[in-house]
């Protein structure tokens, strides 16, 4: 890996590391999430896939729907979006 991207890396990888010190001390608890993925998991993988800034911001709409009135289930993260154009 290169120093740029390694650098480029570090938001990403420090804001996954902040959510893994939420997860380890939460730990033993009860999970009071509706959803599976947890929403802390949920965090950790939007933002491992799509980076801190979108993945942040779909985190953090997860967790808004995660409320007594809100669904519950099984809700992965979406997939990456592919930036090429493709016509039919």
């Amino acid at each position: 890996m290169s120093l740029v991207a390694r650098v480029r890396a570090l938001p990403r990888r420090a804001g996954m590391g902040l959510i893994r010190a939420y997860q380890v001390a939460r730990r033993g608890r009860p999970s009071p999430c509706r959803y599976v993925p947890s929403c802390s998991q949920y965090a950790y993988e939007a933002v491992e896939l799509h980076g801190l800034a979108r993945g942040s911001w779909l985190a953090a709409k997860r967790v808004g729907r995660c409320n007594p009135f809100g669904g519950s289930g099984y809700d992965p993260v979406p997939p990456r979006r592919s930036g090429k154009v493709t016509h039919a």
